[in-house]
C-alpha cells in the first residue's frame, strides 16, 4: 500500500544535505520512505493525500523523558514560583506514589502521555525509569517503559532515596537493580549532581552499565559546573542533558569528542538542551548557540516529568530555542528531529540494516511525519503557543 502526501509547500527534510524542498510531495510505502521530490514529478501511488499547501517535517524525536510515574507536584511547582530554589529532592514525592500505583495504571498513565505527545507531533520517543529505586520497582517501571516508549533508559541513579547509605545504594544501582532491569533497558543515565550523585559514584554506574552492554546518558551540569560532562565525554556517552553551565574547557570535549566522526565513524557525546525545565526551574537557558557555533551537536528534548518539565511539547521547545536561544528555525527543527535521533543512535539505517533512521525524511527512512498547519516551519517560532499540528504519521500510519 503505498500513500502519497502532495501540494507541500515547504519540506524539511533534515537530511544529510540539509534540503528544504518547496512544491515537494512525499510517497509512503509501508512504514518506509520510497520517494520524494517536487510534486510535478511524483510517481502514482494507491492512495493520496492532499497537503494544501502546508509544510511538512520530519517527526519529532523527544530524546529525554520521564514518562513512567504517578503523584502530583503542584505544590512543589507553587512553592518554586514563590521563590523556593529547586533542588533534586523533589523526586521523593513521585517515588511514593509511583511505588503505591499499580502495574495498569501506571501502563494507562504512560500510554496518556505518549498519546498526547504524539498528538503535537512526536513520532519517536525515549522514556527512563528513576521513580522506583529499589529493584522491584526499577524493574517494573523498566518493563512497562518498554511497552509505551521506542528507547528505554535505565535511572536507578536518579537520587538516593531518603534514609538510604549512598555508597549502598550505588552497589545495589550497579549489581542487582542493573540485573533486573537489563532485560528491558538499552541505555543507562546517572543524574551526576549536586544532591544526587557525585563523581566516583557516577563513575561507578556509568562503568557498571557499560560493562552490562548499555549505551550511556548522563544528566550534568544541571545546577552548576560539575563533572557530569567530562564524564559523559570520557565514558563516550550518546548525550549529556541539561547542561546549563558550561566552561570553556566542557564546550572544548564535547567539540573534541565529535573531531573524528566523518573521517572514522566514531561519534562523539550529543549536548540535550532541555528549555522547558529550564524555565521551570529558574536555571539559565542551555547556551545552544555557543555549543553550535563550536561545533557540537546539539538535540533539543521535552524532559516530560511531573517536578520540573510536565510538558511533552517538542513545539515549545523549538519556539523557546528560537525566541530565546538565539537558534535559527531551522538549527531549532533539526535540534528536536534528526538531533534527538543522533543522540539515541537513530538518525542513520535504511533498507539494507532493517533499523530505519528517524528524525529526518530521506528514501528508506521511517515514514515519521508531521504535517503543519502552516506553510512553513517558521510558523512554529512566528505564531507562538498556537496549536500547528494537522496530521502525523509514525511508521507510515497516520496517527492523528
Amino acid at each position: 500500500m503505498s500513500t502519497l502526501i502532495t501540494n507541500i509547500a515547504e519540506l524539511m527534510t533534515q537530511d544529510a544535505e540539509h534540503r528544504v524542498l518547496k512544491d515537494a510531495a512525499v510517497m509512503i510505502e509501508g512504514e518506509r520512505i520510497s520517494w520524494l521530490g517536487p510534486a510535478t514529478a511524483a510517481p502514482a501511488a494507491d492512495d493520496s493525500v492532499d497537503a494544501g499547501g502546508r509544510a511538512l517535517l520530519p517527526g519529532w524525536v523527544d530524546s529525554h523523558t520521564h514518562l513512567i510515574f504517578a503523584g502530583d507536584r503542584t505544590a512543589e511547582f507553587e512553592a518554586r514560583m514563590a521563590g523556593e530554589s529547586y533542588s533534586a529532592g523533589g523526586i521523593a514525592v513521585t517515588t511514593d506514589a509511583t511505588r503505591g500505583t499499580s502495574d495498569f495504571d501506571l501502563t494507562r498513565l504512560a500510554l496518556g502521555r505518549v498519546a498526547e505527545a504524539v498528538s503535537q507531533g512526536t513520532t519517536y520517543l525515549e522514556t527512563k525509569t528513576g521513580y522506583g529505586l529499589d529493584v522491584e520497582n526499577e524493574a517494573r517501571s523498566a518493563r512497562i517503559a518498554s511497552t509505551v516508549a521506542d528507547e528505554v533508559t535505565y535511572l536507578g541513579a536518579h537520587l538516593v532515596p531518603a534514609g538510604a547509605d549512598a555508597g549502598e545504594y550505588t552497589d545495589l544501582v550497579c549489581g542487582p537493580m542493573l540485573a533486573a532491569v537489563r532485560p528491558y533497558a538499552a541505555w543507562a543515565d546517572v543524574f551526576c549532581e549536586q544532591g544526587a550523585f557525585n563523581e566516583e559514584q557516577s563513575r561507578r554506574v556509568l562503568r557498571a552499565c557499560r560493562d552490562a552492554g548499555l549505551g550511556l546518558r548522563v544528566h550534568g551540569n544541571q545546577l552548576g559546573e560539575g563533572p557530569g560532562v567530562q564524564l559523559a565525554v570520557e565514558f563516550g556517552a550518546a548525550s549529556v542533558d541539561h547542561v546549563n553551565y558550561l566552561s570553556a574547557a566542557d564546550v572544548d570535549a564535547l567539540a573534541g569528542s565529535w573531531s573524528g566522526w566523518q573521517g572514522s565513524g566514531t561519534r562523539g557525546t550529543v549536548a540535550t538542551c532541555l528549555p522547558a525545565c529550564d524555565l521551570s526551574t529558574r536555571q539559565p537557558l542551555a547556551p545552544g548557540r555557543e555549543l553550535l557555533d563550536a561545533g557540537v551537536p546539539v538535540a533539543l528534548a521535552s524532559n516530560c516529568n511531573p517536578g520540573t518539565s510536565y510538558t511533552s511539547s517538542m513545539a515549545f521547545c523549538v519556539t523557546t530555542a528560537v525566541l530565546q536561544m538565539r537558534l535559527s528555525v531551522h538549527e531549532a527543527v533539526r535540534a528536536a528531529t534528526y538531533g534527538g535521533a543522533l543522540a539515541l543512535h537513530r538518525e542513520s539505517g535504511n533498507d539494507v540494516d532493517g533499523e530505519r533512521a528517524v528524525g529526518s525524511i530521506a528514501v528508506g527512512h521511517r515514514a515519521d511525519l508531521h504535517l503543519l498547519n502552516a506553510p512553513s516551519a517558521t510558523h512554529l517560532a512566528y505564531r507562538p503557543g498556537i496549536p500547528l499540528t494537522h496530521a502525523v504519521w509514525r511508521a507510515g500510519v497516520r496517527a492523528r
